[in-house]
């Protein structure tokens, strides 16, 4: 038997019922049309091959930098690849991949030929370690004084959770700011409306030079975004010049970024490190 009880709780169920449909019918199509999120730690790191502050070689101890940062990518500068005796003729890139475990992608913006017929070429330049997949890659070299070293741009594509993000590694010229306003020039050019999209490096600028401006029209400078104090990264041991950055497309917000000092002595560099949203 229906008491008058249970007819008050079936009409008080089905007005929650019905009210809970206007609801999903409402917020449903809004929703699906939003774009997904994800959030990748991105480090920038110039190992000076592997030499610290100590004068010691040991390329483990920045691997330890690497590993306890915890980054999902990074984008190193000063690398050897069978270089010389300075680095032990080792292939930097390959080694630290293999310690911590990453895809690597290495750009020679040096390359001489070997010492002796059948060894590996003698290069120098940048590498992109990556917990993701790498599908695609290139270093394109940049413009370069006839008395300044060859710098370049390496572009590494990496399938995360089958989104392409485009990652940017790059060491501008040390001692002509003529070069790297060209330099600068180019590299917006090159990634141009390329989203989402990371460019990290060791830009040997301060913040208010001219060649930095150039990069701050076209992407978002992650430290002014999401940094706290300075953001100096050189030299390590006593830093007071921010001369490495991370720069994000659109559709890539700086959540988090910090200089990383837990070993200065692994580098003349500080780490630079950034926990990036990347909306897709």
């Amino acid at each position: 038997m229906c008491t008058a009880e249970d007819r008050r709780v079936r009409r008080t169920l089905a007005i929650v019922l019905m009210l809970s449909g206007i609801l999903l019918t409402s917020v449903t199509p809004a929703n699906a049309g939003e774009p997904r999120q994800r959030v990748l730690s991105v480090l920038s790191f110039n190992i000076h091959h592997a030499q610290g502050t100590d004068d010691v070689l040991d390329l483990a101890r920045v691997a330890g930098v690497i590993r306890d940062s915890g980054a999902d990518v990074v984008g190193l500068q000063e690398v050897d690849r069978h270089y010389s005796a300075r680095s032990e003729w080792a292939d930097q890139a390959a080694e630290l991949a293999g310690m911590l475990g990453y895809h690597v992608v290495f750009g020679a913006n040096i390359d001489r030929d070997p010492p002796a017929a059948g060894s590996p070429r003698i290069q120098y330049g940048t590498a992109i370690l990556s917990r993701y997949p790498v599908t695609a890659w290139e270093n394109t070299h940049l413009f370069r004084s006839p008395n300044q070293e060859q710098r370049g741009l390496l572009h590494a594509v990496l399938d995360v959770h089958g989104v392409a993000v485009h990652v940017y590694d790059t060491h501008l010229a040390a001692s002509s700011q003529v070069d790297r306003l060209e330099q600068t020039r180019q590299i917006t050019e090159l990634i141009g409306g390329t989203t989402p999209a990371v460019l990290v490096g060791d830009l040997n600028a301060l913040p208010e030079a001219p060649e930095i401006a150039t990069l701050n029209t076209a992407f978002t400078d992650a430290w002014p975004a999401s940094g706290k104090g300075a953001g100096a990264t050189y030299p390590a041991e006593a830093p007071d010049r921010r001369i490495d950055y991370i720069y994000a497309s659109r559709s890539v917000s700086p959540l988090v970024t910090r200089v990383l000092d837990g070993d200065p002595a692994a580098s003349d560099h500080l780490p630079l490190m950034s926990r990036l949203l990347v909306r897709h």
